[in-house]
């Protein structure tokens, strides 16, 4: 099976600004990405329609037989059995939203050229669970429940490793799955609420707290005393440490030290200094309001408890103080002291006493050490990609000064 994932533009929109840097399908939500659930599930080759400024990263692969799948639904053995049912020119819709098409020999080579031509025959989904990510929000919204799916499937008719520490302890071990390589030492895993996945070759470090759903993936790191709560990801290779409750981390990105950050998404290469927090719950207990990138104004979440979203390559000095439905963007460096401003542009440098524009070249010099202390380099695509957000965002940095 040669599974296309598709950008919906409306959602990928609602998904800014983690979408700048990645295809829809590459958002990380549960243990895998949104590609990675529909790879193991499919057991078939997988690819992408994306952005064309994204598309020589994420590669389109045709076949002769294409089925394009949207980018933010997450699958299901229900869902997946009706998209395998369509025969060749029909399309699964959910309401208005278009979920997959069967298009054969047919490809596409863009977004629009895709809803322009996919042929009408229309059919409507039936008795399964469509579960899309609509909303940035949505993404540590529907966290927990994600866990529990990718975790049922990933550990079908698997056995786990041992816990391997007379010191540590764990409640309700049947939900707890430990991958190879693993090592724990003098830590409390509570999975009676929910499982706990540790991927292969992380590390919880002595003392660590944590409460399922909770997954830590492929070569990360709970810090000394890190006391992570339920329905929370460590995507692979972060370090995290702190009080953290109901995050997504990406992947790559680091907050090693003390501080609460709930109800927050963290993209990729980002960096928290120490004893940084963010507020989840306003003092009036309001609803959350959250930047729109597409519709340039503040939305309402719907969300009582709604925290920091920060795009990949972010930054923030020691003691940063977010806010209640924080918005940072692709390349942002924020530091200083008091309460930054809730949206903060793309490629922006500085605080509350005021931002300057941190020019394309230092970003990548920036980019470049961080990569390189993972034995990584910076490539032209990833320069490319890089460059035209900057492009792209910047109406939204309206001062004149650089840095």
């Amino acid at each position: 099976m040669n599974i296309i994932l598709f950008d919906d533009p409306t959602l990928r929109a609602n998904l800014l600004p983690f979408t700048f840097t990645r295809p829809v399908a590459e958002i990380r939500v549960g243990i895998q990405t949104i590609s990675e659930k529909w790879a193991h599930l499919s057991q078939g080759q997988v690819s992408f329609l994306t952005q064309d400024y994204l598309q020589q990263k994420f590669a389109q692969k045709i076949t002769d037989a294409n089925l394009y799948v949207n980018g933010a639904l997450c699958p299901t053995d229900g869902l997946f059995s009706q998209v395998q049912d369509l025969k060749e020119g029909q399309a699964l819709y959910s309401g208005e939203t278009l979920l997959a098409i069967n298009a054969g020999a047919t490809s596409y080579a863009s977004i629009e050229e895709l809803y322009a031509n996919f042929s009408t025959e229309k059919m409507n989904v039936e008795d399964a669970d469509v579960v899309l990510v609509e909303n940035s929000w949505d993404i540590f919204r529907i966290n927990g429940a994600q866990i529990k799916a990718d975790f049922a499937r990933l550990t079908k008719g698997r056995t786990s490793q041992p816990v391997n520490d007379a010191h540590t302890i764990v409640y309700a071990p049947e939900n707890v799955f430990i991958e190879e390589g693993v090592k724990i030492k003098a830590a409390i895993l509570n999975a009676e609420d929910g499982p706990i996945y540790l991927g292969k070759n992380s590390q919880v470090h002595e003392g660590a707290v944590i409460r399922g759903p909770f997954a830590l993936c492929e070569e990360s790191t709970i810090n000394i005393g890190g006391k992570m709560r339920g329905d929370t990801t460590v995507g692979p290779h972060c370090k995290v440490g702190g009080e953290v409750g109901n995050c997504v981390f990406f992947g790559y990105s680091n907050k090693g030290h003390e501080g609460y950050l709930g109800n927050s998404v963290v993209g990729e290469w980002c960096n928290f200094g120490a004893d940084t927090n963010n507020s989840n719950l306003k003092n009036n207990y309001a609803k959350v309001k959250l930047w729109h990138h597409a519709k340039e104004r503040f939305v309402d979440t719907g969300l009582q408890f709604c925290g920091l979203m920060m795009a990949d390559h972010a930054k923030c000095g020691i003691n940063t103080m977010f806010n209640t439905g924080t918005v940072v963007g692709v390349g942002a460096n924020v530091f200083g002291a008091g309460y930054p401003r809730n949206f903060i542009p793309s490629f922006s440098w500085g605080g509350v006493t005021g931002y300057e524009t941190f020019q394309l070249r230092k970003v990548f010099e920036v980019v470049q050490v961080v990569l390189e202390r993972r034995g990584l380099t910076l490539t032209e695509e990833d320069k490319n990609i890089l460059t035209h957000v900057f492009e792209q965002t910047k109406p939204s940095r309206n001062w004149e000064k650089t840095a």
